[in-house]
């Protein structure tokens, strides 16, 4: 009798959204039709997500990768409310047919941070300091992109007891066919011959892309993916019997990696190589680790873009004794030394705080704290100037927490080696990552982390559940 009472109120409930959706498509055409046109595409959309949820889920997973290049027509912000809207209708439709939604106690400490993190955009108008709407609306796009990332969380934690892990990770491998397309064809073709959304970033000396994005927008965000599926693909390596496809792709994926010629990345790969060997130290482990690394480094110095970047650390205080910090930010206006320029930015940034030491600017204000009205290009110092010393711990102890998180799982899952290889690999990712933070806007990489919450929320599952285990791909 109840399950019947629910029923028929989930079906009011869908024909209340029926005409609500008629009178405001209506509305639609008459302001402009094209508007029209996205909710009879969307309409679908949502008919598929709801029927054939799994796959829905797991299709958007796989396409957020492709998304970037779109982002001057707002592709990837529609996308990401378009996630949140969907997340929340599959919520109240779980609650009205009485079933229960399906959260972990660090997706509450998550949801938790993220209703925190809108404190530093009440703080924005508060302030009184900035005179025009655009900084605001800065910061409510900042706590959107925060939010769909706990949206993306719980969406993914709907299809535990129902996906294996290691199906939506084996799936997520498809991830990689456009970005990788996409830098294949940064890498032979010339800039004249690809479509204005793939060029990479250009050479300014000799015209060329030197540098290469994928799809991924940026260079530097093109490594994060990378060095988060160069983990994955390791992982894979170790469990699956045929090796030698994993052995394929992982030097593809370490090709276009270097062919990034992103500094940092050499030096969070190196973290990550020496945190992912430490378990199993011996001689082997490290000489093979120093290898690899070694044929990174050496890829990396031989090209001439390479050996600029290699050469332009002399040029800083941290291998020149000669040369002190005050030195270098004056030489930073005119030396294109990124590394100087760095320490002037983040000398900006300091000042800037020292205004406003305990709460910040608010969120999304590091930008247009100093003239150079870009990226603080330090994720610490970012959340010290924008939510002072109190959201700087706060936001170092969402860090510490996720640290934590992998280290119990680790010790609770040795009766799935699979599942704590996994473990150990993200939290040697996490280290890394937070070591890259240090000098680069790594968490402004919204893809990056659109899988990693993926993969988070996926290790606490129990792995071990026999129904789950005959319907998983084979290794």
């Amino acid at each position: 009798m109840l399950t019947n009472q629910r029923a028929s109120f989930l079906m009011t409930w869908i024909v209340l959204a029926g005409l609500g959706i008629g009178i405001f498509a209506g509305f639609l055409a008459s302001v402009r039709p094209a508007y029209l046109g996205l909710v009879a595409i969307a309409i679908p959309l949502v008919f598929y997500f709801f029927t054939r949820f799994e796959q829905a889920v797991i299709g958007l997973l796989i396409v957020r990768s492709a998304l970037d290049p779109f982002s001057d027509q707002q592709i990837p912000a529609a996308f990401a409310i378009g996630i949140n809207i969907l997340t929340l209708l599959y919520v109240v439709a779980t609650l009205l047919v009485g079933r229960p939604v399906r959260t972990d106690r660090f997706w509450w400490l998550f949801a938790g941070w993220v209703a925190l993190q809108g404190l530093w955009v009440i703080l924005i108008p508060l302030g009184g300091q900035w005179h025009h709407t655009g900084v605001w609306r800065d910061g409510v796009r900042e706590w959107v992109r925060l939010f769909s990332w706990l949206m993306v969380y719980l969406l993914v934690m709907q299809l535990k007891d129902r996906v294996h892990p290691q199906k939506i990770i084996s799936a997520l491998f498809f991830a990689l066919v456009i970005p990788l397309t996409a830098a294949l064809m940064q890498t032979i073709l010339p800039v004249s011959l690809l479509p204005a959304i793939l060029r990479g970033t250009q050479d300014p000396i000799l015209g060329e892309i030197s540098r290469i994005n994928g799809t991924l927008g940026l260079s530097n965000t093109f490594v994060t993916f990378l060095l988060l599926f160069i983990g994955l693909t390791y992982w894979k390596l170790s469990q699956s019997q045929q090796r030698w496809p994993w052995l394929v792709l992982l030097g593809l994926l370490c090709f276009f990696y270097v062919s990034t010629k992103a500094l940092f990345g050499l030096m969070i790969l190196g973290i990550f190589i020496l945190v992912l060997i430490a378990p199993r130290l011996s001689m082997i482990n490290l000489i093979g680790g120093a290898l690899l690394f070694g044929i990174v480094i050496a890829l990396f110095a031989s090209t001439e873009f390479g050996q600029q970047r290699l050469s332009s650390l002399a040029q800083t205080p941290l291998f020149n004794s000669d040369m002190d910090i005050s030195r270098a930010i004056l030489l930073a206006q005119g030396d294109y030394n990124s590394f100087n320029w760095r320490l002037s930015q983040w000398s900006y940034l300091l000042k800037a705080w020292e205004q406003s030491p305990i709460f910040g600017y608010g969120l999304a204000t590091s930008r247009h704290l100093t003239i150079y009205k870009n990226y603080a290009h330090n994720d610490y110092l970012m959340a010290l100037a924008e939510s002072g010393v109190i959201g700087l711990l706060v936001f170092l102890a969402f860090l510490g927490t996720q640290v934590t998180h992998f280290i119990k799982l680790l010790q609770r899952t040795s009766r799935n080696i699979a599942q704590q290889k996994l473990c150990w690999v993200l939290l040697a990712m996490l280290l890394s990552i937070m070591v890259g933070m240090i000098t680069e806007n790594i968490w402004t990489h919204t893809t990056f982390f659109f899988y990693w919450w993926t993969l988070f929320a996926i290790t606490a599952w129990d792995w071990n559940q026999p129904k789950l285990l005959d319907n998983s791909v084979a290794e």
